[in-house]
């Protein structure tokens, strides 16, 4: 083998090596990073966003009484709306991960959408369970 061919392999094993310790350090095992996260992260909402998704869903219900089904479409953009900003609340306040923030925003986005007040239901509960877990880290 000659000095170029010897220079070329290194680098091409150098490379493999590099992409095998990056790959390595991506494992991602669903199981134990749920376990690690436990319940509280699991179905806890921010205490902010619960709130935020109570009073709207509240409003959006309101104002659905009241024009007797019309503003129907309109609560569906609200809702829409209001699950990109939950996701980004917990996202960035809470400290979810991508799949976590984006399921929790779709069910708010889900149950707001429908014209009924179901939103609290679930909202309460779980801004309770993340402010424990926010006042657990103080």
């Amino acid at each position: 083998m000659t000095g170029q061919e010897r220079e070329t392999v290194g680098r091409v094993e150098h490379v493999e090596v590099r992409r095998v310790a990056a790959e390595s350090r991506n494992i991602r095992t669903p199981q134990s990073e749920e376990a690690s996260k436990g319940l509280v992260q699991m179905f806890g909402l921010d205490p902010r966003a619960a709130v935020l998704v109570t009073l709207v869903d509240l409003m959006i219900f309101g104002a659905d009484v009241f024009s007797v089904g019309t503003f129907v479409v309109m609560g569906v953009v609200i809702a829409t709306i209001l699950g990109t900003i939950v996701y980004k609340i917990q996202r960035l306040w809470f400290g979810d991960d991508h799949d976590s923030a984006l399921i929790k925003a779709l069910i708010v986005g889900m149950l707001t959408a429908i014209p009924v007040p179901l939103t609290p239901l679930l909202a309460v509960p779980c801004g309770i369970v993340g402010a424990v877990q926010m006042l657990r880290h103080r």
